[in-house]
């Protein structure tokens, strides 16, 4: 018995609700950051990485006290135009701005939930 034209409205324009639900939230994530800075350090790596979605992802290494061993910060990089940037102060000292975003659905917008938005490369 084939099912009634009103059911099959029903359960269409319920699909269609939740994936404009779930694709707001995505661009609501990938929108308003919770939370924003600068860290410091010296520039480790900088990779191109993924294997259907590539992503730029990087480390940094803030030392805090001499003799101390060092902390790793781990972030994304979204736009290519940064990504060159940091990429030419590998090994060098360098101050990077991020924006925090949490909630991200996958690993598709980034391994991290830091995504750069500048590099700023600091004199000795």
């Amino acid at each position: 018995m084939p099912l009634p034209k009103s059911f099959k409205f029903i359960a269409l324009t319920f699909i269609a609700i939740v994936i404009a639900l779930f694709a707001a939230y995505i661009w609501a994530a990938l929108h308003w950051s919770y939370s924003d800075g600068e860290r410091a350090g010296f520039m480790q790596k900088l990779s191109n990485k993924g294997w259907i979605c590539k992503t730029w992802e990087g480390e940094l290494s803030l030392v805090a006290l001499p003799g101390a061993a060092p902390e790793k910060f781990f972030f994304t990089v979204r736009e290519a135009a940064v990504a060159a940037q940091i990429n030419l102060s590998v090994g060098q000292r360098v101050a990077l701005t991020y924006e925090q975003h949490k909630g991200l659905p996958t690993t598709c917008f980034g391994e991290t939930e830091y995504f750069i938005t500048s590099v700023k490369v600091l004199q000795p």
